[in-house]
């Protein structure tokens, strides 16, 4: 278990988010990312979630919407490391595997890719 101050957490985030390509992130439209304490008791023990309609979902009718939303949950990610550099990496992943699923990257395809 490692603790980080929030900005800090913050900054592992942001740090995730600056490794998608550009032609990627130049993509991700109507979505928040949000740094959360703790998932909410019905998700279980998740490191993140996407809750909204994938990309590769979406249909001309897709307008008039609330944003989709990526949650990185802070404390269960800070629970399973024993440094900062494990932190970082387990923020890298979780960030890259949410990011994959609002492009409608399902778990089976993350998994061959080293993200599940």
């Amino acid at each position: 278990m490692i603790s980080v101050s929030d900005e800090r957490f913050d900054e592992l985030v942001d740090a995730a988010l600056a490794e998608i390509p550009e032609v990627l992130a130049d993509q991700i439209e109507n979505c928040a990312i949000l740094v959360v304490a703790e998932p909410d008791a019905e998700l279980g023990a998740v490191l993140g979630y996407y809750e909204g309609i994938p990309l590769s979902e979406r249909t001309t009718q897709y307008s008039v919407v609330l944003p989709d939303r990526i949650m990185i949950f802070r404390g269960p990610l800070c629970r399973m490391v024993a440094s900062e550099a494990e932190l970082a990496e387990q923020v890298r992943i979780t960030v890259l595997h949410e990011v994959a699923h609002y492009f409608g990257i399902d778990h089976a395809k993350l998994d061959e890719l080293g993200f599940g």
